[in-house]
């Protein structure tokens, strides 16, 4: 078997599942923030925000990293060179913060110290959209 296509196979796993928590994780806040007087909801939503987080999204994270960084080895470090690639990374750096951002939010929603609206959680569950579209076209057609 390619050791590469493998790896690669393993990277879109993780990616995949690590993007459909970041969608799915501000969804859950904005339910969480319009039912935060309801102790049944809340607690509901704080157990689905844990597992979703803990259990998919930061393994998912890390996985995706790791087989990215083994990706990258098995390439060639050249293509750091290049500026597709640079943007890459530093648009994935950014999707890391916003994880751990997300975490943030998830420990002050359950420590009902949130001060965030529905609104603003509608609002940035756009982010990891707007980059993920930018990150597959970078990858895909490699413009610069």
């Amino acid at each position: 078997m390619n050791s590469y296509l493998l790896f690669k196979s393993l990277h879109l796993i993780a990616v995949i599942s690590w993007m459909a928590g970041l969608l799915y994780l501000p969804r859950i806040f904005v339910y969480h923030v319009e039912n935060k007087h309801k102790k049944e909801a809340t607690d509901i939503f704080e157990i689905m925000e844990k597992r979703l987080f803990f259990y998919i999204m930061r393994p998912a994270m890390i996985f995706s990293w790791v087989f990215g960084f083994i990706l990258i080895y098995l390439n060639d470090l050249e293509i750091f060179s290049h500026l597709w690639f640079q943007i890459k990374i530093i648009l994935l750096i950014f999707l890391s913060l916003y994880n751990d951002y997300l975490g943030r939010c998830l420990v002050s929603l359950k420590n009902s110290t949130n001060t965030k609206s529905a609104k603003f959680f509608r609002i940035i569950n756009e982010i990891p959209t707007v980059i993920l579209i930018i990150v597959v076209f970078l990858a895909i057609f490699k413009p610069i």
